[in-house]
């Protein structure tokens, strides 16, 4: 009997099409592959998800039974697995047979997440977090405020500032340069290009020690507080825009690029009178946080 005979039936592929088993994946490869391909929070998670799911590729029938976000995740990690492995073409097609469909938010979950949204409950969680957090902690917390960033990609940051400051800050158009760092903060969907904020700001963070966002989760969960860190960017965004910048601006400071052709071949804003109209909007942000 041939070998592929002996394969469980979930690892058969059609005789035209490339195989994949448990043991023709060489995972130590596969996770330097993901790591010099994605940024190390998502590399760390994909090959996790590779690793548990794998026996899915060729049965994607199992996915309809978990939740969006997980559906997303595990195929994700095995569209990866597949472009590794040489068959991503191959793949998508298997995709479609299965009838397997990304999920987005629906209109009505975008709605009720509108709705319940309470800026004032999330400045009162920001100012009873920064009571409990330490000095370099609380600072972090204020920085993601100010900033609008990812969580991690705060952290990076705050950690940039602290010790690559001369390559990382722009003192000619006072910004934040994290384009300069691809491996960084440039990812596949998520990216981060450019932050403005105080340089009183900054100042202080290049004096700071070290912060990891697992000291900032332990120490919040320990004071019985759940860990609201993304919201502060949902608050950022939706406060600059209050203040006098446009959608396209707020999404260029939190890493997105609209498809828009306008915002792709003709928007070009001014750096230095952009970054005033910021530094205004946060002057008001800062007052809003100290009242």
């Amino acid at each position: 009997m041939k070998h592929k005979d002996k394969l469980p039936t979930f690892f058969q592929f059609k005789p035209q099409e490339h195989i994949i088993t448990p043991y023709n994946i060489d995972w130590k490869n596969f996770k330097n592959y993901l790591y010099n391909k994605y940024s190390k929070n998502w590399a760390y998670l994909c090959f996790r998800y590779a690793l548990k799911y794998h026996e899915l590729i060729n049965n994607l029938s199992e996915l309809e039974t978990f939740n969006n976000d997980k559906r997303n995740n595990v195929l994700k990690a095995l569209i990866a697995l597949a472009k590794y492995h040489g068959f991503y073409r191959e793949f998508k097609e298997r995709i479609k047979d299965f009838g397997i469909k990304w999920t987005h938010s629906s209109s009505i979950d975008s709605f009720l997440r509108i709705f319940s949204n309470n800026n004032k409950n999330i400045l009162a969680w920001y100012h009873k977090a920064i009571d409990i957090l330490n000095d370099e902690c609380s600072t972090y917390l204020k920085f993601q405020l100010m900033s609008g960033l990812r969580p991690r990609e705060g952290i990076n940051s705050f950690n940039l500032m602290r010790t690559r400051l001369d390559e990382y800050y722009n003192e000619e158009f006072g910004i934040l340069e994290h384009f300069r760092f691809k491996d960084v903060f440039l990812r596949n969907t998520k990216n981060a290009f450019i932050t403005i904020i105080p340089k009183s700001l900054i100042t202080k963070i290049a004096k700071k020690n070290e912060v990891t966002y697992p000291m900032v989760q332990k120490k919040l969960q320990r004071n019985n507080m759940s860990v609201k860190i993304s919201q502060l960017r949902d608050y950022y965004a939706t406060f600059m825009v209050r203040h006098g910048l446009i959608k396209e601006e707020v999404d260029l400071l939190q890493g997105r690029i609209s498809e828009s052709i306008f915002v792709r071949h003709y928007w070009s804003p001014a750096i230095k009178e952009f970054k005033q109209r910021v530094i205004k909007a946060l002057n008001e942000l800062e007052k809003t946080i100290l009242s």
